[in-house]
């Protein structure tokens, strides 16, 4: 009986932690000089406090819509915030005039191309999806 506890115990480990693995890929423009970016800076980004790149090309965040689970993971591990956080954080934004919220698509593959076309673009997909035409980034921590 303490052989199978401590192999539920193992197993039930192992799955959490599995679930705690970045579900998330950060993709920018081929264009983009950039090859890493740490958690703070993608969170300056997608706040839009850091407006440029280093080589001064506008940064244009896009990210999926409010009930998307990869945005609630993503402002999880990103902002330490829930999506509603954010949204009220943008709603103050916007009604004082100081900024607006960043691009939305509805899936992956929009994000894609919309990453793809566009030489500032910054957006974030699933870990599974073909990011074929643009860059992934390494995440810092």
């Amino acid at each position: 009986m303490k052989q199978f506890i401590a192999l539920f115990i193992l197993v039930v480990t192992i799955l959490a932690g599995s679930a705690d693995a970045q579900t998330y890929k950060v993709i920018v423009n081929n264009a983009n000089e950039t090859g890493s970016i740490s958690k703070k800076e993608l969170s300056m980004v997608f706040l839009k406090k850091k407006k440029q790149w280093d080589n001064g090309v506008m940064i244009t965040p896009v990210e999926h819509p409010v009930r998307a689970e990869l945005r609630a993971s993503f402002s999880k591990d990103v902002f330490n915030k829930s999506v509603d956080a954010m949204r009220s954080y943008w709603q103050r934004a916007i009604f004082s005039g100081l900024a607006t919220a960043p691009v939305e698509k509805a899936t992956d593959k929009e994000i894609v191309e919309f990453v793809k076309n566009n030489t500032g673009a910054i957006g974030y997909v699933s870990s599974a999806t073909s990011t074929a035409g643009v860059k992934t980034l390494v995440i810092k921590e």
